[in-house]
């Protein structure tokens, strides 16, 4: 494993060392951080491998212009948040970024759940996966949500958590151990010469979720910051929510005015339904308004509570 580690922090240090004329706009931001792995929970990583465009693609695009945008940085940056308040998605899809992701095979579900991407993803029927096992920290684990079916509550006790811990661990060894014993290969602790092997893409349903898989991930601007508004917002797993929070950090190097207006407008806004507007309208008016007249859900008027409180 430390040979591994050290052969590919060899080839990203070279990476790192080759230099490229171009002409295409450049994000100072994302070439510091180019081929650099950002790390993700214990053993993942994030890393941005090439990307296409800048805050100056998006003005370019929205104009049709052959310039860079215009002298002042606040008339693009004025333009970016009028775009973004307004929906105008196309002129951010002429951006794009291709991600090196290293992350458990429990999240990388969720992860391809947004299909406006493209993936690659290291194939376990060709090669074999590494013994790297995601495993929890202690105060990350938590009891089943009494209020949302797809969330955490309280956490664990002290000695549960033990024992959880324990049996993930165990669970994790004992499984990718019969994995290798299933596939006999020769660099195997149980290599039996004579022994018949079980191909790759069967070996490999016997592994558990918190297996760590890899993949290149391609994806336009747009729907980056649509990605990042539904992992890095406090309702997501926190898992790839530690992930949307590297995108997040990605997206402010990559296209720093874009960042500025997507903080506005989505991640730290709030879509209003009609009759939320309404009651907002009668608030300011000096009127009281009650929840059993406002024409919202027990969920709506909290939410809209938890906006205005």
């Amino acid at each position: 494993m430390k040979t591994q580690m050290k052969k590919k922090n060899t080839e990203i240090t070279n990476l790192r060392k080759k230099k490229y004329k171009t002409l295409r706009p450049v994000s100072s931001g994302l070439e510091s951080i180019l081929y650099s792995p950002l790390k993700a929970l214990d053993k993942g990583f994030v890393r941005v491998v090439d990307y296409m465009g800048t805050d100056a693609s998006v003005v370019q695009a929205a104009r049709v212009s052959y310039g860079k945008g215009t002298k002042k940085k606040s008339e693009d940056e004025g333009l970016i948040r009028y775009l973004l308040r307004h929906r105008h998605t196309t002129p951010f899809e002429m951006c794009e970024i291709k991600l090196h992701v290293k992350l458990p095979i429990f999240i990388a579900r969720q992860w391809i759940r947004h299909r406006t991407a493209s993936i690659n993803e290291y194939s376990a029927r060709y090669s074999i996966l590494e013994d790297e096992f995601y495993i929890p920290k202690k105060n990350h684990l938590a009891q089943q949500s009494l209020i949302n079916k797809q969330g955490r509550g309280n956490e664990v006790d002290e000695d549960t958590a033990k024992e959880i811990l324990k049996i993930l661990k165990e669970d994790s060894t004992r499984c990718y151990e019969n994995y290798t014993w299933m596939l006999n290969e020769k660099n195997s602790k149980e290599y039996e010469k004579e022994r018949n092997s079980l191909s790759r893409e069967l070996a490999r349903i016997n592994l558990t979720l918190n297996t760590y898989t890899q993949w290149y991930w391609k994806v336009d601007l747009h729907n980056f910051m649509h990605f990042v508004s539904l992992r890095a917002d406090s309702h997501s797993q926190f898992e790839i929510r530690e992930y949307g929070k590297i995108l997040l950090k990605i997206l402010s190097k990559w296209t720093p005015l874009t960042y500025k207006a997507f903080l506005s407008y989505r991640l730290k806004s709030a879509e209003l339904s009609m009759e939320a507007i309404e009651i907002i309208r009668k608030m300011i008016a000096g009127k009281k308004v009650t929840k059993s007249k406002s024409n919202l859900s027990n969920r709506e008027w909290k939410e809209l509570e938890s906006l205005l409180f």
